[in-house]
């Protein structure tokens, strides 16, 4: 990493509130170890807390489906060569029932591949509701504004209001992770490949 990491565990002489931030996230990770971006995070606490708030409501405290929320996730991870967070989220999608080729779709379609809407059900095996997701992230990702047709079609597929507002904010939530981890070369994966799920499966 371009910074040191913090230590894994509270320095003896820091004060109640840092111990407490440790203590906050490690109950999220639980029963995991801290990881290189929570390490990352505590060299400034207060950043760390409510980062780790932010990230437990989005990950675990919506409505979507994990299938909803790790597509898009894995697709930002694609669109903004984030190693580590596509290792994790590419494998959590798959998982979650995202498909093989699926995924292998994910990881290797160009940007804008799905803006109009043409992708069929099934076609590189997504469904028509997947397609939709990849449309949605990708112009977030990549432009910021979205298109109304882009917008209108996660209605047009049957996401409600409330899920549409999630997966904003996942998309949103994890180009901010994405970017502080390539940003700082958290994990020292920057330059590296991104693996095929075939490959995440092995590891």
């Amino acid at each position: 990493m371009r910074v040191p990491y913090a230590p894994s565990d509270p320095p003896a002489d820091s004060p109640a509130n840092v111990t407490q931030v440790y203590d906050q996230i490690r109950a999220r990770r639980h029963p995991r170890p801290l990881i290189p971006l929570d390490l990352a995070l505590l060299k400034s606490p207060p950043v760390a807390s409510g980062w780790s708030s932010f990230l437990g409501a989005i990950r675990g405290q919506t409505s979507l489906e994990s299938r909803v929320s790790e597509l898009p996730i894995s697709r930002v991870a694609v669109l903004n060569q984030a190693v580590h967070e596509w290792e994790v989220h590419g494998a959590l999608a798959h998982k979650a029932g995202v498909s093989q080729e699926g995924m292998e779709t994910v990881r290797t379609a160009p940007a804008g591949v799905a803006e109009s809407g043409q992708k069929g059900d099934g076609e590189g095996g997504l469904s028509k509701k997947e397609w939709a997701l990849i449309a949605y992230t990708d112009q977030m990702t990549r432009n910021v504004k979205v298109d109304d047709a882009v917008f209108a079609r996660l209605q047009e597929v049957g996401f409600n209001d409330k899920e549409v507002v999630e997966i904003t904010a996942t998309v949103a939530a994890y180009n901010c992770v994405s970017r502080f981890l390539v940003a700082l070369d958290v994990g020292e994966e920057n330059g590296h490949s991104l693996k095929s799920v075939k490959e995440l499966g092995n590891t």
